[in-house]
C-alpha cells in the first residue's frame, strides 16, 4: 500500500478498546402449589413451556407438590417475564389457579 502524496504516513495500529462486559443478570422461574390445579396439568406445561421431558416435568411436579414452589428454570428477565406470563395465560385459560413467579437468582 502506498503513501499517498499530502497526508502524513503512520506505521502505528489503532486497537478496539475493551470495554469490560458483565453477564445479564439470571432469573429463576418457580411454580407455586396449590391445591386445585391437576398434576397432569403441571407436567402438560413444564412440557410445553419449558421444553421439559415427561421425567423431568413429572419430577418438578413433585417437587412443587411436596415443597409448595418448584424451579422451572433460569432465565434471563425477558425471558423469564415471558415465560411466567405464558403459564398464567395458559392455567387461566384452562381455568386453573396455577401461579408461577421469577426471583433473581
Amino acid at each position: 500500500m502506498g503513501v499517498t502524496p499530502g497526508q502524513p504516513h503512520d506505521d502505528s495500529v489503532l486497537e478496539a478498546e475493551r470495554i469490560a462486559t458483565k453477564p445479564p443478570p439470571m432469573y429463576r422461574v418457580l411454580l407455586l402449589n396449590d391445591d386445585y390445579t391437576p398434576m397432569d396439568f403441571v407436567v402438560a406445561i413444564l412440557q410445553q413451556v419449558f421444553a421439559m421431558t415427561r421425567e423431568k416435568a413429572t419430577h418438578v411436579m413433585l417437587q412443587v407438590h411436596r415443597s409448595g414452589r418448584g424451579t422451572c428454570g433460569v432465565y434471563t428477565r425477558e425471558v423469564a417475564d415471558t415465560k411466567v406470563a405464558q403459564v398464567v395465560e395458559l392455567a387461566s385459560t384452562h381455568q386453573h389457579p396455577l401461579q408461577c413467579t421469577m426471583e433473581p437468582e
